[in-house]
């Protein structure tokens, strides 16, 4: 297997995951700045245009990090980030849904959509008018999450899990384009310290 990565959150999710699942493969670095990522030879990699890739074993190719971390996670030996029983993995995925459409998008065409819509703006359709509103509500949800996150290690419980890997790769990202952390939500500060502080952070 070969991982196509890059700059960014997306690719740096699946890199501290497979740290975090002592997983090593070789690796080949896009630049999507450049615009790699949206010509040949990488769009028959991944017609999406997208990164990361991960190109299997047999030629085929997997994108969205979701489905290439869960792949990874069944095809290595090893203490599994997703769960080892369908309630554990029912309860990752339930906080990962939650986490990326309620929190990680928003927050992320907020910052296409405006720190970032020089590189964006002809790649995606952008709507800089959104931008504020969309950070907002990720923000609002974070909120929420900072409420419930009360008493617990991680997202699930005491169990370390795909949604904690990518819900930390993400708000270090935004807190270096303009959406910092708001320092009233403890309980996530607490956590983000306790996360920022693992090797596999350095991915």
């Amino acid at each position: 297997m070969k991982l196509y990565t890059s700059i960014g959150p997306n690719p740096k999710v699946v890199r501290m995951f497979m740290a975090e699942r002592g997983i090593e493969l070789p690796k080949e670095e896009i630049d999507i700045r450049g615009g790699a990522n949206r010509k040949e030879p990488y769009l028959s990699k991944n017609p999406a245009g997208q990164s990361p890739a991960l190109e299997l074993d047999d030629g085929r190719f997997l994108s969205e990090i979701t489905a290439i971390c869960e792949y990874l996670d069944e095809k290595n030996p090893g203490q599994s980030l997703i769960g080892r029983t369908p309630e554990e993995r029912a309860e990752t995925r339930m906080w990962v849904r939650r986490i990326d459409l309620n929190i990680l998008e928003p927050m992320a065409n907020g910052f296409r959509y405006a720190e970032g819509l020089k590189m964006f703006q002809d790649r995606i359709h952008c709507i800089p008018q959104a931008a504020d509103d969309l950070k907002a509500s990720g923000r609002k949800w974070l909120a929420k999450l900072d409420g419930w996150m009360a008493g617990k290690q991680y997202v699930c419980g005491n169990r370390l899990t795909l949604a904690d890997i990518m819900l930390f790769v993400f708000v270090e990202f935004f807190g270096n384009v303009g959406q910092k952390l708001d320092p009233e939500l403890k309980n996530i500060g607490a956590w983000f310290e306790r996360m920022k502080a693992r090797p596999s952070a350095a991915a």
